[in-house]
């Protein structure tokens, strides 16, 4: 990956992409540089428009997805009033747990 961002910043700073120039911004950054795979880099960029390569790789940022809304709606099943424990009862039914 370093060999790559070594060619994007010779790039930007308008400097012909040569193995021997990968080669020194790789050293410049203390990276142990080795010269067969900046001259394959730089062999691969050959006859490519890197920044047509940019702009294509460019991508806006997406808008979160918006959650689609439910089809079925589940019924919410409600107790009657009159079904719900009291207190005393539920108080009892504790009591039974322990002895």
């Amino acid at each position: 990956m370093e060999y790559i961002h070594a060619a994007l910043l010779l790039h930007s700073a308008k400097k012909e992409i040569t193995e021997a120039n990968v080669v020194s911004v790789l050293k410049a950054a203390g990276v142990e540089a080795d010269s067969a795979r900046a001259k394959a880099l730089v062999a691969s960029l050959s006859g490519v428009n890197i920044e047509e390569a940019i702009k294509a790789a460019a991508m806006p940022v997406a808008a979160a997805p918006v959650a689609a809304p439910a089809e079925h709606k589940k019924e919410e099943k409600k107790e009657p009033k009159d079904e719900k424990k009291t207190e005393e009862e539920a108080a009892a039914g504790l009591a039974s747990l322990f002895g």
